[in-house]
């Protein structure tokens, strides 16, 4: 692979994490009483480069939308249309990723970038990638032009966000078909068997999961050569909604904005992002465990322990907007939670002899 493309990935703010570490210490709590909250602090304080953090108060959920031309060969529970009909009722506000977001108060973009279809967002044009991508097992997902054109949109969309004042940020994705992509990917970078990283999806049953299988096992077979080219890898294997979301984590981190990851198509991309901009992934938390077997690779090969454990299989970033006000909640409770010193609540001291 070539010398990334991107500059040097800025590091987390080790100073204003030294400083959250000593002012949980001098809270009026129990050594390690507040368990994984106070980590999520920590983790704010370093992304912000500041102690103690701000709550997330601008959270934005961008879903990217688009169709997988693999969806012919049956590894879905729901025909190809229904990527359609998803981003009706993400924009309807009636699916689940804004339902949940109408909870913690993020705001919910969709980006049509490769419905198969004309533009169905009004004014999108712009985020366009293509109609649909090709079927993997058998041509290119896409261009070596779409994919920079790809990457090029997801680091303006995450610049738009950034510059509009997003304080924490959440890529979703909506594509039928769009997990088979996904976990070939997955299997190209960690090395993984294809039957490794074979999952159910949309909740497929045994049949359409033994062609979910093949049709790794063929992408893969076509991805091979260039397992340590991430450019090449999108091209015959990815997607165009792979391709933006990659684009906007490399961007995200470029940028010093900290970015929850859920989802498998999500993870796919972040992936790709740190390897195109090695130390990305020091800016993204992982919000929760997903019963994807190539999410756990994904996991693991970027060091990341998810918060949760919601077994939520949904890409559209439903997961992650469960688990923010445990965040908004863990920067109060390090801001706002009284000192031992103030309070009197200190633990008694051993005596000598």
């Amino acid at each position: 692979m070539s010398e990334s493309p991107f500059p040097a990935v800025p590091a987390p703010d080790l100073e204003a994490r030294r400083e959250a570490v000593a002012r949980y210490e001098a809270l009026a709590v129990p050594a390690g009483g507040l368990g994984v909250l106070a980590d999520l602090g920590l983790w704010l304080s370093s992304m912000q480069g500041t102690c103690p953090p701000r709550p997330p108060a601008r959270v934005r959920v961008v879903v990217v939308a688009a169709d997988h031309g693999i969806a012919a060969a049956g590894v879905s529970a729901y025909p190809p249309e229904v990527t359609a009909r998803q981003v009706a009722a993400t924009l309807e506000q009636s699916a689940p990723v804004a339902v949940a977001a109408s909870v913690s108060g993020a705001s919910v973009r969709v980006v049509d970038a490769g419905l198969d279809r004309e533009a169905l967002l009004p004014g999108q044009e712009r985020f366009k990638v293509r109609r649909g991508s090709g079927r993997i097992d058998r041509e290119d997902a896409l261009t070596t032009a779409e994919v920079e054109t790809a990457i090029r949109i997801g680091r303006a969309l995450a610049d738009e966000e950034v510059d509009s004042g997003a304080d924490l940020l959440v890529p979703a994705s909506l594509g039928v078909g769009a997990t088979t992509p996904a976990s070939t990917l997955v299997s190209a970078v960690t090395g993984a068997e294809p039957v490794a990283v074979v999952g159910r999806g949309s909740g497929i049953g045994d049949d359409a999961w033994m062609r979910k299988a093949a049709a790794i096992r063929d992408a893969l077979r076509r991805a091979k050569p260039h397992v340590r080219d991430p450019h090449a890898l999108l091209r015959t294997a990815g997607g165009a909604d792979l391709a933006v979301l990659t684009g906007f984590l490399v961007q995200a981190a470029l940028r010093r904005t900290p970015v929850l990851l859920d989802g498998l198509v999500v993870g796919a991309a972040a992936l790709l992002a740190d390897e195109l901009a090695p130390g990305a992934h020091h800016w993204w938390l992982a919000a929760q465990n997903s019963p994807e077997p190539a999410m756990t690779l994904v996991l693991q090969h970027l060091q990341l322990v998810p918060v949760l454990d919601l077994q939520v299989r949904q890409g559209d970033g439903t997961g992650a907007v469960a688990v923010l006000p445990l965040i908004q909640a863990a920067a109060r409770l390090l801001g706002e939670t009284t000192t031992a010193e103030a309070s009197g609540i200190a633990p008694v001291r051993a005596v000598a002899g």
